[in-house]
Order: structure tokens, then sequence, then C-alpha cells
């Protein structure tokens, strides 16, 4: 069987380019389809001689804006020809699900997400912008919303990240998918990093001092919730991460809260096994970092919609919050204060999202396709 990947952009380091190495990883003849690549930033993950680009990465050096190139995404991803192949397995956020294939060529897409800038976030998203910015997003977002929902008829087989996008790929594609969770690194679940967390990570958790957070800090993570609960309570919030929000969030943090910038792998294990709960306060499509936090057997504190209710288990591997306010995240939090949480069951969440059940999952979809 001859197999092409599809990621829309190749450009930075995430859950969902993560997922595509997992399945690049499966197929390693398979060349890996984008419309804009960064061999700086993910070369060592999808080599320059394994990747073919668009015709808009000649347009890459002279800006990193991809909101420049909006208005020609749809029109590069259509201009890919995948006859030579029998599977193309695309990851869309926005545009892989529109490539076009034959009657012989079978198309399974991956769906992180409809657009959520064309769709549920695109108010917020113009009011962002300035008088005539908010002018040309109105006329481009209406094109494009046209074009995706045109081009969501196109795969042969859609998978969902979670339940949340089943719901929105029905409610915008009006298409029927299945789920499959993502999976969480392999490193997370080794048996290696389980001793390390069960003799760092006892099952009290009353005798811990401090909440975690790892997020990139940007406005729709809503981490200015965590911070303004742990100042109301003179709670000790650790924050590991960094992003453009970062400055108005220093700006409203109390004595209590601590910045730590990037940290590796090793020294985030560290961080999140030895804190009272990981706090989750952003409303999201599925979410990895909860389950990394309860493979070191911590429990979760999250808002109470999206895909933190697919992953965190109340009253067993966390709590949840259900407005999203600093008031209502504290009452939690002192809530939360009051039961002891077992780590072992934290661990055992996290192993339903191995990378040996998606890759399972992945190959008997394939098979009855």
């Amino acid at each position: 069987m001859k197999v092409a990947i599809v990621h829309e952009l190749l450009t930075m380091r995430g859950g969902a380019e993560r997922l595509t190495k997992v399945v690049a990883d499966m197929f390693p003849e398979a060349p890996v389809y984008t419309l804009l690549y960064n061999e700086k930033k993910l070369g060592d993950w999808f080599p320059r001689e394994r990747v073919r680009t668009s015709r808009l990465q000649k347009f890459a050096k002279f800006s990193t804006n991809h909101h420049l190139y909006l208005r020609r995404f749809s029109k590069a991803v259509e201009a890919w020809n995948f006859d030579e192949y029998d599977l193309v397995i695309s990851f869309s956020s926005a545009f892989a699900h529109g490539i076009k294939t034959n009657g012989k060529t079978k198309h399974l897409c991956y769906v992180n997400s409809p657009a959520r800038y064309l769709w549920d976030r695109t108010f917020d998203v113009q009011n962002r912008a300035g008088w005539l910015q908010k002018k040309y997003l109105e006329r481009t977002f209406h094109k494009l919303r046209e074009w995706d929902s045109e081009a969501g008829e196109r795969p042969d087989k859609i998978l969902a990240a979670s339940k949340e996008i089943k719901r929105r790929v029905e409610l915008y594609w009006r298409r029927e998918s299945e789920v499959l969770y993502p999976c969480i690194d392999d490193c997370w679940l080794d048996q290696s990093h389980v001793e390390t967390c069960e003799s760092a990570s006892p099952n009290q958790t009353t005798n811990k001092t401090y909440y975690a957070l790892a997020s990139t800090l940007v406005p729709y993570k809503r981490i200015e919730l965590a911070i303004e609960a742990c100042n109301k309570l003179g709670k000790t919030l650790k924050i590991a991460g960094e992003g453009p929000h970062k400055k108005s969030l220093m700006k409203i943090a109390g004595p209590t809260i601590e910045f730590l910038g990037y940290i590796d792998q090793k020294n985030l294990v560290s961080l999140l096994q030895r804190a009272r709960a990981f706090i989750f306060p952003g409303y999201e499509d599925f979410g990895i970092a909860p389950i990394e936090a309860m493979s070191c057997g911590t429990p979760v504190i999250a808002f109470g919609k999206g895909g933190a209710l697919e992953t965190v288990r109340a009253g067993e591997t966390g709590k949840f919050f259900d407005e999203p306010s600093a008031e209502s995240l504290a009452s939690t939090i002192t809530d939360f204060e009051s039961k002891n949480y077992d780590a072992d069951a934290c661990r055992k969440q996290a192993e339903r999202f191995s990378r040996e059940k998606f890759e399972a999952g992945i190959r008997h979809i394939i098979k009855n396709m």
C-alpha cells in the first residue's frame, strides 16, 4: 500500500505535529505534504528529503505571518496530486481535509478541529483586529467558510480527536466521524518514569505545597483565572511555558505566583510529580497536558467543558470548576483540598491514552476502510 501524509503547517512543535510524527513513524516510506515547512524547528521530526511543500513555500522567507496566506491555502491544498497513492492520511485544523483525491485513492482525515476562527471564534478574532483588518477578515472568513463546508465532504473517513470535535464536525460539516483520542509520548508511560513518579509522588496529595500549570502563554488558555484564584487564596502556583501573553500575566501575578519559563521534559516531570494538582483553566478541544500530569500521579483541576471532560475523572483523578471565573476556580481549589486523590488511579487513567492504543486504532480503521 502506497501512503502519503498531509499536515497543514510544519512550522512549530505542538501536539498536532507530534501526533503526525507518530503516524509518519508508522509509515516510514510515506512522504509528508505540508503548506509551509520550517526545517530549523522540525527537521529532526520530519527530514527535508521526506517533506513535500506547497507552492507557497517560496514566499515563507519573506514573512512568518501565516494570516497573509489565508486566501491562498485552500487553492494550495487542492493543487496537490495524490493519484499515485492508495491512501492519504491528513491531519486537519483548517485546510488539510480539503485535498482532492480520485475514486481510487482513499482519504482518511484526522480532525484536530474545524477551523475555530472560521466558526465559533470568528467574532473573537475580528473584534481584536483594527478597522481595516476587520473588513478584510470579514470577507476572507465568509469565503473560507463556504469552501470549508464543501471541503468537509471530501474525506472518505473522518476521525475526531474528541467527542467535542465530533460534535463540531457534525455541526459545521454535517458529517459523521469516529473518535480516536490522541496519545501521549511513550516516555510518560515507560516503567522508569512510573518508578520515578512513585518514589517522588506518594499517594497522599495533602502534604504537597504548590499547584502547577504548563502551557503556552496565550489568551485563550485563560491562565489569568489560575493566577487570580491563587492570588485570592494565597496558594503557590508554578507556571511553566512561554508566550506572547506572559507580560500581561506577570502584571496581575501576586507574590505566590512563579513563572518558570520553558522547561525540558525532565524538569517538567519533576514539577508535575511534586505538585498538589495540575490546573487546566482553558476550554480546550482535547488537551494533552492533563494526561501528562496524571501520568505523574498528579490529579487535575480543570474547567468543566471541552476535552477535559473526556480525560479527567471527577472525584477520582481530579475535580472540575463550572464557571469560567477566578471565583469558581478558587472555590473548587478549596473543595479539592478537603479530599485525598490516589496517584495510582491517576496513572492508570493516563494509560488509556498510550501510543500503542492509538496506533492500534489507526491500523484497525485503515483495515476496515
